[in-house]
């Protein structure tokens, strides 16, 4: 279903995906923190990411409250030469990256803001939690995507309830095949 990435530049061969919560103007956190909390976008998250790689800037990785994720492969990106992170593979480049995952069917990209501009034209597949809100006081966002680049082949509303205080759909995406 994804193409193939050897002829955009990089030398994985796998599928990259991207996984994102943004609110209606594409914000993606403020202060080093989620939106809001929504339990069933961390569980679609961890469902959909788990047995997986996950690769993420180092901002990302220092949000996370109990640090690397369990069942996955976890990779930080960061421009910290000296840099180390428990349970967790440090790259410095996105060559460096594939190298780490030469063996796996799918990569994730899990945030935040540089780490998506990195990927965005290079990703194949975009799971998009879209919070029906707009947070005013936010201040890291996820990258405008084109419309006419990508095909949504999946989307699934869920309505605000006591446990979730927004309304959210659930998207995903496919870049559409390039023609010569």
């Amino acid at each position: 279903m994804h193409q193939t990435n050897s002829s955009k530049g990089n030398e994985f061969s796998g599928e990259i995906a991207m996984i994102v919560a943004a609110d209606e103007n594409n914000a993606i956190g403020k202060k080093g923190n989620l939106l809001c909390h929504l339990p069933n976008d961390l569980k679609h998250f961890k469902q959909i990411t788990e047995h997986h790689t996950v690769v993420m800037g180092r901002k990302t990785f220092e949000s996370l409250p109990k640090g690397a994720l369990p069942n996955r492969k976890n990779i930080v990106m960061t421009s910290q030469k000296d840099a180390k992170f428990n349970d967790c593979i440090v790259c410095h480049s996105l060559d460096e990256v594939w190298k780490h995952c030469e063996n796996e069917d799918k990569v994730f990209f899990i945030g935040g803001e540089q780490i998506y501009k990195l990927i965005i034209d290079k990703a194949d597949t975009l799971h998009l939690t879209r919070i029906h809100h707009a947070f005013p006081d936010a201040d890291t966002f996820f990258p405008a995507i084109d419309p006419n680049e990508w095909t949504l082949v999946e989307e699934k509303q869920q309505d605000a309830d006591d446990r979730h205080p927004f309304d959210y759909t659930f998207f995903t995406y496919i870049r559409k095949k390039q023609t010569k």
